[in-house]
């Protein structure tokens, strides 16, 4: 993926993400599908993420050689109550570490893009792999989300 077309996939899934922090309480249980995360439960999970995404995007930056650990999302759904937590503060929490994964993103794409590391779980990778995983990470869930509200 073009730098461009990344920066308007982070824009357009944060617009989309932050309008479904504000969906009224009842229906942030919704599901969109059996056994599936809740609406709350992924609101969480994408602002956990963007903050950890934010942490990776920064070490491997600034520090050569880099393994870069796999965390469990179920674990945190789990550890952290996802599923009755309230919301409070993961809409900032969000919007403020997309804007800060963007500038980042805008910043080092051409310096940093190829730079590699490992992930511990998927091997040999490049920062330019990374940055597009941000992006389209939000916009599966986006789909979740929008699938659940329709049910």
């Amino acid at each position: 993926m073009e730098k461009i077309e990344l920066l308007e996939l982070l824009n357009r899934t944060k617009s989309e993400t932050i309008q479904f922090f504000d969906v009224p309480e009842n229906k942030l249980d919704k599901t969109y599908g059996d056994g599936k995360w809740s609406v709350r439960q992924i609101l969480h999970h994408l602002a956990d993420a963007e903050y950890i995404f934010l942490g990776r995007l920064k070490k491997v930056i600034a520090e050569p050689r880099q393994v870069i650990l796999a965390y469990n999302q179920d674990d945190w759904n789990h550890a952290f109550d996802y599923i009755t937590e309230p919301l409070d503060g993961k809409k900032e929490l969000y919007t403020i570490c997309r804007e800060m994964n963007y500038n980042v993103i805008e910043k080092y794409y051409e310096e940093y893009g190829n730079k590699e590391f490992i992930h511990h779980q998927a091997g040999l990778r490049t920062l330019k792999m990374e940055f597009e995983k941000v992006a389209l990470h939000n916009q599966t869930h986006n789909e979740q989300v929008r699938r659940a509200l329709l049910r």
